[in-house]
Parts: structure tokens; C-alpha cells; sequence
């Protein structure tokens, strides 16, 4: 059920993959990464492939300069071991103790952890989001910009003009995108490379994989490695 906190959130994924729903579009957290939610975001979550995860809940007046956006991030190494200790740590620690210094050192590491090009926008305009969910519900199909435009009746300059307002993606980006997500969902659940990649309309697994590689850094099969950097979005 959608819904939200007063504080802000960290998710942690250790296993499976976390999918993460606002109003501004979808959020995919698998293993070794995290998604931050600000305070107050009404979010929905959907649990794919056996999930494990851990959640560091933080005070939205902590600090000044946390993110103000969701976004999907790299969890480091410390950070990871952070999160480990901060759950033994109670809620009302005592100031100037091992407790607040693990916590500020937390704090620390939220600042600056590398956001990965795991979101996938969605768009106000109504028009624009019914053609997003016809999309998603077809993604082997060959979406191409005019045949979009002309299902609008709108020329193919103000569709990719409109779509990038929008979405802060171009058209052909957001669907690369969007098949990009579907294909870790599915990888996630056990669906093989194969599968996936005739899902999604692509003509072999090596051309789903070098498509993966390009947006990721990795292939497939490594994705889901705990540690495995991933490049900044």
C-alpha cells in the first residue's frame, strides 16, 4: 500500500530486487544498492525474487545537505558495515559516545554515495503517460518516435520535444530504459537470459547482454555480485 514516513528512508537490498513507486516514476534497488526516500514521499513497494533487505530510518533535520530527491545509490563497502553496526544502535543513543560517532560517520557516507541510472520517469501529461504504459505492457514491440507522434497527432519534433520536458529522458532513452528495469525484474524472479531477452524483443541474448554492459558496466550474469561498482548515473 502507498504510503510515507516522517522521517527519510534508506533501503538497503541484500538479495532480490526492491522496486520503489512515487509519483515521479519507478525506482529498481537490487542487491549491494539502496534507494533514499525523502520524508515524507508517498511510495509503494513490490518485493521481486526473495528480498532481503535492511532499512536505516533518519531524522529529516539531521543534516542540511542530504539528498531532497529519491534515487537509487551504490552502497559502499562502509556503508554496508555502517548499516550492519546502526542496527544495534538504540534510537535514543547517548551524544559523544561510539553510538553517535557510527551515526555521524553514516551520515557522512549517505552524502556522497554514486547514483546509479536505476529510475525510470514517468511523465504528468496524460497523453504522454497513457503512451509510457502502453509501452510497459509491450516492450518487444518496435517503438519508434513518428509512429508515436502520429497515434498522437503530433509531429515527431514535438513529441521528442514534449517527452524530454517531461521526463528529462528522449524517447528512445526512456524505452531503452524501461527495457533495461524490466530485464533486471525478470532476472531477478530466475528468468534466464534467453527469456528475457526475447521478452523484451531483442534478437539474441548477446544483444540484450551488450545493451545491459553499455547502461551498467557489467554483464547480466555479474549483475547481481554484492560489490560489483556500477558507474554513476
Amino acid at each position: 500500500m502507498p504510503h510515507s514516513h516522517s522521517c527519510s528512508q534508506l533501503i538497503h537490498t541484500l538479495s532480490g530486487v526492491v522496486e520503489v513507486s512515487t509519483e515521479m516514476g519507478i525506482w529498481m534497488v537490487p542487491p549491494g544498492r539502496g534507494v533514499w526516500l525523502p520524508a515524507r514521499v508517498r511510495h509503494g513497494l513490490r518485493f521481486i525474487g526473495g528480498v532481503k533487505a535492511r532499512t536505516v530510518y533518519v531524522d529529516s533535520l539531521a543534516r542540511a545537505d542530504l539528498p531532497s530527491q529519491c534515487q537509487v545509490v551504490q552502497i559502499s563497502p562502509l556503508l554496508r558495515e555502517l548499516i550492519s553496526s546502526s542496527l544495534a544502535i538504540p534510537a535514543d543513543y547517548l551524544v559523544g559516545g561510539r553510538e553517535e560517532r557510527v551515526m555521524e560517520l553514516l551520515l557522512d557516507e549517505l552524502r556522497l554515495l554514486p547514483v546509479l541510472p536505476l529510475h525510470l520517469p514517468e511523465p504528468r501529461d496524460p497523453s504522454l503517460l497513457a503512451v509510457c504504459r502502453e509501452i510497459q505492457l509491450a516492450l518487444s514491440s518496435p517503438w519508434e518516435l513518428e509512429e508515436v507522434a502520429a497515434q498522437l497527432q503530433i509531429s515527431g519534433r514535438t513529441l521528442s520535444r514534449r517527452f524530454q520536458r517531461e521526463t528529462g529522458l528522449r524517447f528512445s532513452d526512456w524505452v531503452r530504459r524501461a527495457r533495461l528495469l524490466a530485464g533486471i525484474n525478470a532476472l531477478a524472479a530466475g528468468t534466464s537470459v534467453l527469456d528475457v531477452a526475447l521478452e523484451l524483443g531483442y534478437d539474441s541474448p548477446s544483444a540484450f547482454s551488450a545493451m545491459f554492459k553499455r547502461a551498467l558496466g557489467v554483464s547480466p550474469s555479474d549483475y547481481f555480485s554484492l560489490d560489483f561498482p556500477l558507474p554513476v548515473a
